[in-house]
């Protein structure tokens, strides 16, 4: 009478197990079903896409169309600030931020540029040895001595030692200007003495690998340290960008990182579940090995 009674208990605590087990598992499907729709409207929402521009009387629009993960030439030739002609292949040699800006600019360049340099000193990355930042003329008119004056004047306004290596201020020819924004998607119309132009930043590797576009004149240091990381490997494939593309993605909307807390309040909820499947599995198989030698 006692075995009878204990197989029918042990039968139908197998049963709970069993349907306990089913509940759990129906959840993780609920979960991933429910998190993989949400990632993939956020992909398509986030995806990488033309920023409007103006269009000119010459037809040419204004704006930038990404060029993620292709390669920028690096044997173009401009002039430094002292006016000796240097390639940016001796100037990319790390996690790069090129700034496309015109130095007479008064207004959108001279805001970026300004903005940048008091976020740069709240950066951990030493400058020059881990990441470098390049302000790029597309005025073929501007000169070495007009860039070398606008880096004094950003570098004095960070107010602590900045290496002078570790921002440069180039000037260059048509030809030079057009193969280098050419290959950044990067557009612009002048107009008289000026331009209509996008403000950006754009974020390469050591090797010229388009990593990442900033947009707009305003930044968060952990936004630049974000991009500086993505850009130290330069391949999408690597593990770190897949743990950063997990746990942050770009919004251009807003132009900063964002956390993806439902992603990882998922990953959490199935981990544990897991885990608790584990446990009722594991659990009924060691209450079933007695039962089984007293048979």
């Amino acid at each position: 009478m006692s075995d009878i009674l204990c197989n029918t208990l042990c039968k139908a605590a197998g049963r709970r197990r069993l349907f306990l087990c089913s509940r759990a598992s129906l959840l993780v499907v609920l979960i991933l079903l429910f998190v993989y729709d949400d990632v993939r409207s956020a992909e398509i929402n986030v995806e990488s896409k033309p920023v409007a521009g103006e269009v000119g009387a010459d037809e040419t629009p204004v704006g930038i169309v990404e060029q993620l993960d292709r390669k920028i030439p690096l044997d173009i030739t401009f002039r430094d600030e002292g006016g000796k002609p240097v390639r940016l292949a001796d100037l990319v040699t790390g996690p790069t931020i090129i700034l496309p800006v015109y130095f007479s600019c008064t207004n959108e360049c001279y805001t970026l540029q300004w903005g940048l340099a008091q976020v740069l000193p709240k950066l951990k990355n030493k400058p020059d040895e881990e990441y470098r930042v390049i302000s790029v003329s597309f005025d073929e008119h501007d000169t070495p001595e007009l860039a070398a004056k606008f880096k004094r004047v950003y570098l004095t306004s960070m107010h602590v030692p900045f290496p002078a290596s570790g921002w440069r201020f180039l000037t260059g020819d048509v030809r030079s200007i057009k193969r280098l924004t050419n290959a950044l998607g990067y557009t612009f119309q002048r107009r008289g003495r000026d331009f209509l132009h996008p403000v950006a930043s754009i974020v390469i590797s050591g090797n010229g690998t388009i990593v990442r576009y900033l947009y707009g004149a305003t930044f968060l240091p952990k936004d630049l340290a974000l991009a500086l990381i993505e850009a130290r490997e330069g391949k999408s494939s690597t593990a770190v960008r897949k743990v950063l593309q997990y746990c942050f993605s770009y919004d251009p909307r807003q132009n900063t990182y964002v956390f993806n807390l439902l992603r990882v309040s998922a990953t959490v909820v199935i981990v544990c579940t897991g885990g608790f499947l584990a446990f009722l599995l594991l659990s009924g198989r060691k209450r079933n090995q007695p039962d089984s030698r007293k048979k």
